[in-house]
């Protein structure tokens, strides 16, 4: 009787053991720009048309993870803005009413928020680490709301994975955050 349970317990636990070694579930799937509306929660059609934009100004219709594309010359005038798509996980750069710059990014996971809306720019520097989330390095930091919420470099794996932060490709970080300046009006869709 004793060898039956030993060999029981040992059974089970190797079926246990098991369950701990399952794959991760996979990330959630980022919607690609086709031609159809997307499901947007909120928007004012500033994704839609900062996507239609990225088309005619650069040729692209998406960006893969990590990748960005920024105009070799700037316009001399017009104010900088920059349009955030949640759902295609896209950043869009504007001088006025010109496309200067789009970049993949990484928004907040599932349990985390980006928040949607209209900000500014309330905070940037250079280099800084996250009081919240254990020192965390937050290069090119733009800082657009009270909570901690910000732009920044970062790893860019192709779908939501921040606590609620938008990371963008590091050298797109950096050139975004010498075309800014404090006020910059920020708009999240999505």
């Amino acid at each position: 009787m004793r060898k039956l349970i030993k060999g029981l317990v040992i059974v089970t636990a190797v079926l246990l053991a098991g369950c701990e070694t399952a794959p991760p579930p996979p990330p959630p799937k980022v919607a690609e720009p086709s031609g159809q509306a997307l499901p947007y929660r909120w928007t004012q059609g500033n994704a839609e048309k900062a996507h239609k934009a990225l088309v005619d100004t650069f040729g692209r219709s998406f960006l893969t993870p990590g990748n960005y594309v920024w105009a070799e010359t700037l316009p001399a005038e017009g104010d900088p803005k920059i349009v955030i798509d949640l759902l295609t996980q896209t950043a869009y750069v504007w001088s006025g009413d010109v496309l200067v710059g789009a970049a993949s990014i990484s928004s907040a996971k599932t349990g985390m928020v980006t928040p949607l809306g209209f900000w500014k720019i309330l905070e940037k520097r250079k280099d800084y680490r996250s009081k919240k989330y254990n020192n965390a390095s937050m290069p090119f930091m733009q800082r657009i709301d009270e909570y901690g919420i910000a732009l920044h470099g970062g790893n860019n794996p192709g779908y939501p994975a921040s606590h609620g932060c938008v990371r963008m490709p590091m050298k797109f970080a950096e050139k975004l955050f010498g075309f800014t300046k404090l006020g910059t009006e920020v708009i999240i869709e999505g």
